[in-house]
């Protein structure tokens, strides 16, 4: 089952991917893993740290050349029953495989509380972003909604696979430009190796700049999280 759940992910991706590249001039695909660690430090507090690297797949063809890598650190406090607060810290190294691209330094200040419904966890994350480039600041605004869904049983256990989903819309806004709007939808299919490692697999949508000239943004995405 968990074989059919990624042929049909991969299947859709490439379908969609195929479907909106010929049709539009504004469409780039991406395939981006990344490897993140979790690390307890006590009950309430804990820290995470994760590198990233984004390549393009598809942009004026098919094609295989590297955009960017991103490492970032979360430090998150859970100040009540399911809810926390993190400040979050992220590097982009973009000049050295774009030439038309900037570094960038990323500070985050978020929010997040989620529920459970038997066997279905839903999650609020709320976010803002400043996003500094040598040539000027994006102030960023963001707001997922979640769920996360076993598929076998209900509760998770060591070898079995999970679904989650997710809707995103955000809000960038920077002196002289316009505001831009954004919206992503995601999914994810992984599995519980074992208590300390979760593999992921998923695709990702974004329509970027909606309300002006929407840019169609679509990614592979591979996840490796280690936890202690």
């Amino acid at each position: 089952m968990t074989t059919y759940y990624t042929r049909t992910l991969f299947i859709v991706f490439g379908f969609l991917l195929i479907r909106f590249g010929y049709s539009q001039e504004n469409t780039t695909g991406y395939f981006q893993p990344d490897i993140s660690l979790n690390y307890k430090v006590s009950t309430n507090y804990s820290h995470n740290f994760k590198v990233a690297q984004r390549a393009y797949i598809y942009e004026d063809d098919f094609s295989y050349r590297v955009k960017q890598l991103d490492i970032s650190h979360f430090s998150t406090l859970k100040i009540g029953f399911e809810q926390s607060l993190a400040i979050g810290l992220q590097y982009r190294f973009r000049e050295s495989f774009d030439n038309e691209g900037e570094n960038e330094l990323r500070i985050t200040e978020q929010y997040k509380f989620s529920h459970a419904y038997e066997s279905v966890t839903v999650g609020s994350r709320f976010r803002a972003e400043q996003r500094i480039h040598p040539s000027k600041t994006i102030h960023r605004f963001r707001y997922r909604l979640s769920v996360d869904i076993p598929l076998k049983g209900e509760q998770l256990d060591i070898g079995e696979p999970y679904f989650s989903a997710s809707v995103e819309p955000l809000l960038s806004v920077a002196k002289n430009d316009k505001p831009e709007y954004d919206q992503r939808l995601t999914s994810h299919l992984g599995w519980l190796l074992n208590r300390e490692t979760k593999l992921e697999v998923g695709a990702e949508y974004r329509a970027e700049n909606y309300t002006h000239a929407t840019q169609h943004i679509f990614f592979l995405l591979t996840s490796l999280i280690f936890s202690l």
